[in-house]
């Protein structure tokens, strides 16, 4: 028995810890309910009833998430939501991309082109002035 009231006593204490620690690293205009010195001293006060207090209603909500916090199943399927394209995702920023890449090659290989008629042009003439030599 006494070993399950240090196992709920260390359970008390990390989830206060980590209440703690989230509060204080919170922008302190995304703490919500009450000012952060208050949820601070609530939840060193009252440990277990102050930190499940600041998870459940303190803590910001997460800007990450559609729609402000966390969504359980329902919403729009995810091919039908909204997002901002990645530029890798964005078939626009692809287009661009092989447009530019064809316009290299196409001056690269424009440049191979006339650099393969200058050598071919060069050898004409080495022949024809060795065969009038000769």
């Amino acid at each position: 028995m006494a070993r399950l009231y240090v196992l709920l006593f260390l359970a008390q204490i990390f989830l206060a810890a980590t209440a703690l620690i989230s509060c204080l690293s919170a922008e302190e205009d995304e703490i919500r309910t009450l000012p952060r010195l208050a949820w601070v001293l609530i939840i060193l006060f009252f440990p277990l009833v102050g930190a499940i207090a600041w998870f459940l209603v303190g803590r910001p909500v997460r800007s990450g998430a559609p729609g402000g916090g966390w969504r359980g199943g329902g919403g729009f399927a995810e091919n039908r939501r909204s997002r901002p394209a990645a530029p890798d995702d964005d078939p626009e920023f692809l287009k661009s991309l092989d447009a530019d890449r064809s316009k290299q090659d196409r001056e690269l290989f424009e440049k191979w082109e006339e650099d393969l008629r200058r050598r071919e042009d060069e050898m004409r003439r080495r022949e024809s002035g060795e065969e009038s030599t000769s």
